[in-house]
């Protein structure tokens, strides 16, 4: 059995903003007890990305990319359904 530490979204979000406030990796890694790898990690997720004028972060891109695959996936399959009530 692993003892891996899961930590809540809510969690992550306030380390992140701890680094991007100003505070050092590091300094956060030795205060909270985590590994500089994960914080490292929340925080790129987090990190505002500018896209046209709006902007948005890696995780919600990441939200939108998996909404839109399952629209895309949706629409085929009403294609396909739509094609053989066409042929009928």
């Amino acid at each position: 059995m692993s003892k891996r530490k899961t930590y809540t979204d809510e969690f992550k979000i306030m380390i992140a903003e701890l680094v991007l406030s100003g505070k050092t990796v590091r300094e956060v890694a030795d205060e909270y007890g985590l590994s500089q790898t994960a914080i490292r990690n929340w925080v790129k997720k987090k990190t505002p990305i500018d896209v046209k004028g709006d902007t948005t972060n890696l995780e919600e891109i990441l939200k939108i990319k998996k909404e839109n695959a399952r629209l895309k996936e949706e629409n085929d399959i009403l294609k396909k359904a739509m094609a053989i009530f066409a042929t009928k």
